[in-house]
């Protein structure tokens, strides 16, 4: 397998094409003892249980754990796999338009999750929208609208939160949805890569076959207090 092969995503995981150390290492988690306090809020969907999808992503998130490297990343729990819809606020990013314009930066993380909260109650859209993999990469899978107008449903619903929430974060038009497994701790040697292009591949195309449309359930705002466990608060139902 040649360097070209190699997605950009993967090469983004590689030592040698990107030697700078992992964005949320040290505040988020740790090279060893897992995740950190990170408290904050976010609105997410969660795969279905018991679903045909949910087990898709166990037998997907194996392959990752199999893999020699595996002791390179640190993985979340498989209770807490999600896809996110629209990023709350978080105790380490305190900044203008990362947080509610008319709140003060200083306000506690469970003061904002309360009014939040109080902004977003009784909030729906009659619009589902139906999700699909783009491509795994090596801190889980990159996700989108299964159609186009899929897309164009979830962007709406972006748009709506940051109206609501009164913040529009500078990825907002171009955030890509996801699901996390893991987090790198150290970056891939070279003679690494080839393998884990060929995991990755493999990984996209059994969820494309076994689970073209993902179980989704409809968005819920979580509150978490680290990246172990996102606890529903309020489910936004789509309207019949």
């Amino acid at each position: 397998m040649t360097p070209t092969t190699l997605s950009p995503e993967l090469l983004q995981y590689s030592k040698s094409h990107n030697p700078i150390p992992p964005a949320h290492l040290g505040t988020r988690y740790r090279k060893v003892g897992g995740f950190l306090p990170e408290p904050g809020n976010t609105v997410v969907c969660h795969p279905v249980k018991g679903s045909e999808t949910q087990q898709v992503l166990i037998e997907a998130r194996e392959k990752y754990l199999a893999m020699p490297e595996a002791s390179q990343f640190l993985f979340t729990p498989i209770t807490s796999i999600h896809m996110t819809l629209f990023e709350g606020v978080i105790e380490g990013r305190r900044k203008q338009d990362y947080w509610p314009g008319d709140i003060p930066l200083e306000t506690p993380i469970e003061d904002m999750t309360e009014l939040m909260a109080a902004r977003l109650e009784g909030f729906s859209m009659f619009r589902p929208f139906k999700v699909a993999i783009v491509n795994a990469r090596p801190s889980g899978l990159l996700v989108e609208g299964a159609t186009e107008d899929d897309r164009k449903v979830m962007r709406a619903w972006r748009d709506a939160f940051a109206s609501l929430l009164g913040y529009r974060q500078p990825n907002h038009e171009d955030y890509k949805f996801h699901m996390t497994f893991a987090y790198a701790i150290e970056r891939l040697e070279d003679e690494a890569l080839p393998r884990w292009q060929a995991m990755l591949d493999k990984v996209t195309e059994d969820i494309r076959n076994k689970a073209p449309v993902l179980e989704l359930g409809p968005p819920a705002f979580c509150v978490f207090e680290d990246m172990n466990h996102f606890h529903e608060l309020l489910i936004f139902d789509f309207e019949p």
